[in-house]
């Protein structure tokens, strides 16, 4: 577990983890529990409020550096999105116009010396989501796309060096997950195409050789891998898996957008372990410890469009929006955008050929935050297995569900 000490001395560049579990049948908070939570979460904002001043001068040293990787990326992500339309025999012109200047609700707050108070930093995160959630990150559009089209205004993400603070992981963290890029496993719902892209808080340079997890619930609000009633089962995999990052930072994953389940808003999950191995066979990996912890957010609109399709309007469970979600101001700051950006890959905005969507992530890879990801399960090569030290290892700093799982 990072110490508060520990982190003091990283004050330079640390992200603290917000330390709370939220899935399905968890009790709210007490209000003594979520004095405590707020109480983290001041000081996560805190340290990443003092670390973007770092940041930047990280990236301003490295202008060339950092126009090159949107370069790369604009080039990539366009390339993906050609490929995709092509799989649906969707080749003919229409290219999405992924860029339009955010309106000034959106400029971000760049006043020097916030007040880190509890209160404050409640009201503080909770205007920041609520500001990205009033904005839309639909970058489709009709607008040809040459070679001569600036980089910044075509598939760039949100931000050139960003600033992450760190989220509920949640009890739904499954240790040993498969190696591998499509997530799917035959589940039906609206295929995703996600690409994250990690940077290094300390030095502005792409995160190499990051082992990164990513699970979400199906269409229908169940997770895989676990054990607790109403889920998937324990040795089902379906939109859970993990990459290493390759020169760039980049993972990529083929899955499908979430559905949604009682209190939550529609989100995805990642966790980013550093140090990690990848097995002989490449199915799996060993050691490694978690350095950094997201979850990352949708459109409303999209949400909607989503939930009117099959199967996901067979959930009997009411939807909670993102405002209505007592977890997603965490994750937001002045400085960062919890929302990934995307396009559609048919045409008139047709969710049923799929989504493209993109996300950089902003991660200190010297930060241990394992006490923080206490796993569910552990999947094996003969199979999975419950965590027996399930509810003793959540209770650290976080609360655990009622049920297992």
């Amino acid at each position: 577990m990072v110490k508060l000490s520990t982190l003091v001395a990283f004050v330079g560049l640390v992200l603290s983890p917000t330390a709370v579990s939220a899935h399905p049948g968890e009790h709210p908070f007490s209000p003594e529990k979520r004095q405590e939570t707020l109480k983290k979460q001041a000081f996560s904002h805190m340290v990443a409020h003092n670390s973007k001043r770092t940041l930047d001068a990280a990236c301003g040293g490295r202008a060339e550096d950092v126009a090159a990787r949107q370069q790369r990326a604009m080039e990539r992500r366009y390339a993906k999105f050609q490929e995709l339309r092509k799989q649906h025999n969707l080749d003919h012109c229409m290219l999405p116009f992924p860029y339009s200047p955010p309106p000034a609700s959106m400029e971000q707050d760049t006043d020097s010396t916030p007040p880190f108070t509890v209160n404050t930093v409640e009201r503080r995160a909770n205007a920041d989501f609520a500001r990205y959630n009033a904005a839309s990150h639909n970058l489709t559009g009709l607008r040809h796309w040459d070679s001569d089209t600036p980089s910044h205004t075509v598939f760039g993400a949100n931000t050139s060096c960003v600033l992450t603070p760190d989220n509920i992981e949640g009890p739904y963290f499954v240790w040993g997950e498969d190696v591998r890029s499509d997530l799917t496993d035959g589940q039906p719902g609206i295929p995703m195409h996600l690409e994250l892209q990690l940077i290094d808080v300390e030095t502005c340079l792409p995160a190499q050789a990051v082992l990164v997890d990513v699970w979400a619930c199906n269409a229908t609000g169940a997770y895989s891998g676990v054990s607790a009633a109403g889920q998937g089962g324990l040795n089902t995999t379906f939109l859970r898996g993990v990459q290493m990052s390759n020169a760039d930072g980049v993972v990529a994953f083929d899955t499908n957008f979430p559905g949604h389940y009682l209190g939550r808003a529609t989100h995805q999950h990642v966790v980013a372990h550093i140090g990690a191995a990848l097995a002989a066979t490449n199915q799996s990996y060993t050691g490694g410890t978690v350095a950094h912890i997201s979850q990352l957010f949708f459109d409303q609109a999209l949400i909607h469009q989503v939930e009117q399709t099959s199967p996901y309007n067979a959930n009997p469970v009411p939807l909670t929006t993102n405002a209505q979600d007592l977890f997603t101001g965490f994750p937001a700051s002045p400085t960062y955008d919890p929302f990934v950006e995307y396009v559609f890959v048919g045409d008139n905005a047709d969710p049923a050929y799929g989504l493209l969507a993109w996300v950089e992530l902003g991660i200190n890879t010297s930060l241990n935050y394992d006490a923080y990801a206490a796993p569910a399960a552990f999947r094996y090569e003969g199979g999975s297995v419950d965590n027996a030290n399930f509810f003793e290892e959540q209770i650290v700093g976080a609360f655990p569900p009622p049920t297992h799982g």
